[in-house]
């Protein structure tokens, strides 16, 4: 196994070693070097030894640098491999249930642990080898996020559809011995990992050392699961019974392990009617990416930079400057009501919930909203601009249906304004473009 070297950075201890781009890296240290884990790892030493090949011939090259000063080597991708995919057919698999005109780059089901690592991605570890979860140990790959949606064995197996899945707790274990720690996510389907199922998943999980948290979402489903298995969305009861589950778990878990550990999405809040938690209650907010606690950040981090405003500013004067928040519908009134708590003189924001035609109106979250439906629902809209939040965007410039944002702009003939993900984000981009009217 050897690496194509593409470049190599100026002034870098790879360059004055000798290394040249068109050199195929092997060794560090007499290790074989599998990807850009090892490589990290590998190369953080003072001193090592690197062997490469050149026109096929090995060569050795002594090093010295600063302990976490890079190498300098760069190669022909980012991962130094190719990405992992998944080997799983779940039950509630959101890539099987795309719209034909979905773009292709959205079909590619990967799974790979190193993207958990360095992104944030959730795994199953289903193709995880044990010599491979032996690396995760000896690299201190940590923490990981890890989906594990049921800790029963049988009840694992029929989610993700292979009899890989039940090696999930010796996985978790080995993990846990070896000092990495990891994040959770159960993704839960009504009347099948749900009841008696999550209170087995909560208490095992719990008591492995290693888990640090267990985000709990309900499954995401489309208009698009012709041949699919019969899933449904929740109703207001049953998302109130996973939060009373939820709930008690996390009282008596802050008692005895000093954190909630349990921590319900967003739109289990949403979905049973009940108030999303404070600000304190989500720790840190380590599963935000998960839906968890997105929408009560937001607040808190708008409200404080709200009560930083000069006291004219704080107020509802009516009239002012129109301005349009196009989202999805789940995040609607959570909007409305932190705009009406918290105004801006000057600026009259209106909150515009909208159906997601693309996927399917059983998607409600923001981010998966189209350029294709914004720029049908939100035509005609008396406004000055329209604010969405960057999520919407990949590459900051392009929807999931392939419209751009200039496109979409056009369309309108009103400026569509990306916003951040922060609470302050929102309120500089009111207060800007009240200033432009």
């Amino acid at each position: 196994m050897s690496h194509l070297i593409t470049s190599v950075d100026p002034g870098s201890p790879a360059r004055r070693a000798g290394m040249r781009a068109g050199d195929r890296l092997w060794r560090i240290g007499g290790v074989v070097v599998i990807d850009f884990i090892d490589y990290q790892a590998l190369s953080a030493q003072k001193r090592l030894e690197v062997e490469v090949l050149r026109g096929g011939v090995r060569l050795r090259f002594a090093v010295s640098k600063g302990e976490y000063e890079p190498l300098g080597l760069n190669f022909e991708t980012p991962m130094m491999s190719g990405v992992r995919l998944c080997c799983n057919k779940c039950l509630f698999c959101f890539v099987d249930q795309l719209p034909g005109r979905a773009r292709d780059s959205m079909r590619v089901k990967d799974d790979d642990w190193r993207m958990s690592l360095m992104m944030g991605n959730y795994v199953t570890l289903t193709n995880v080898s044990d010599a491979e979860l032996a690396r995760i140990v000896e690299r201190r790959c940590a923490p990981l996020y890890i989906s594990v949606h049921a800790t029963d064995p049988d009840l694992r197996t029929h989610l993700l559809g292979t009899p890989r899945a039940r090696r999930l707790m010796d996985q978790l274990q080995t993990l846990s011995d070896g000092g990495i720690s990891f994040h959770c996510q159960c993704v839960l389907c009504p009347g099948i990992n749900d009841g008696a199922a999550l209170e087995r998943t909560i208490g095992e999980l719990s008591r492995l050392p290693g888990a640090r948290s267990l985000a709990l979402v309900p499954v995401g489903l489309t208009g698009h699961r012709e041949g699919l298995s019969a899933l449904r969305v929740y109703t207001r009861d049953e998302a109130r019974a996973v939060l009373d589950i939820a709930e008690a778990w996390r009282e008596k878990l802050l008692v005895e392990k000093g954190t909630r550990f349990v921590f319900p999405s967003d739109e289990f809040y949403l979905q049973a009617g009940r108030p999303i938690p404070p600000d304190g209650a989500y720790e840190g907010y380590e599963q935000i990416d998960d839906g968890v606690g997105l929408l009560r950040l937001l607040e808190t981090e708008y409200r404080q930079a709200w009560e930083e405003l000069d006291a004219p500013l704080r107020r509802a004067a009516g009239g002012g400057t129109r301005l349009a928040i196009a989202c999805g519908r789940s995040a609607g009134a959570f909007l409305r009501q932190m705009l009406r708590d918290y105004p801006v003189a000057g600026a009259d924001v209106a909150v515009y919930p909208l159906e997601n035609t693309f996927f399917g109106p059983t998607v409600t979250v923001s981010g998966l909203i189209t350029g294709g439906d914004l720029a049908a629902q939100m035509a005609g809209v008396d406004c000055a601009a329209i604010l969405i939040t960057e999520v919407m965007l990949r590459d900051g410039a392009l929807f999931l249906d392939d419209m751009t944002l200039d496109e979409v702009t056009r369309r309108l003939g009103k400026p569509v304004i990306p916003v951040g993900r922060r609470g302050e984000d929102l309120l500089n981009t009111i207060l800007e473009q009240r200033k432009k009217s």
